[in-house]
């Protein structure tokens, strides 16, 4: 079963905690926690939130665990987007896609991303 979605702010402590391997909760309370205005306790909670969400593992060490990664913030991050996709947007990509046009703030290495994904999704089999 893939992990539960995860928020925005979930989504920027597990970022932090992939450039911050192996931390406790006193270390990232002090520096992320410290510079978003949340509370130690605060920041316990959001780490055993993303820990039974399996998005973090732990390993005791001493007197106090230690968090590492279970799995990267991109896959996080793919497992938001598809959520958000199918929930709010019933599954289709078409309201992002005319999203980004309005929008018009595309820069060119995004836009030669999206090409690059276009032209793999039209090799795969089945595309259309």
């Amino acid at each position: 079963m893939p992990p539960s979605t995860i928020g925005d702010q979930e989504l920027a402590l597990l970022h932090y905690l992939a450039e911050h391997e192996d931390a406790s909760v006193g270390e990232v309370a002090a520096d992320f926690g410290a510079q978003r205005g949340l509370a130690r306790s605060t920041v316990l909670t959001m780490m055993e939130r993303l820990r039974s969400k399996q998005y973090l593992a732990r390993q005791r060490v001493g007197t106090v665990y230690r968090y590492r990664t279970a799995t990267g913030p991109g896959e996080a991050m793919r497992q938001a987007v598809g959520s958000f996709v199918e929930k709010t947007l019933g599954g289709s990509v078409s309201p992002f896609v005319a999203w980004m046009s309005e929008r018009g703030q595309v820069s060119d290495d995004e836009l030669d991303q999206l090409q690059a994904l276009v032209a793999k999704l039209k090799s795969e089999p089945g595309a259309r």
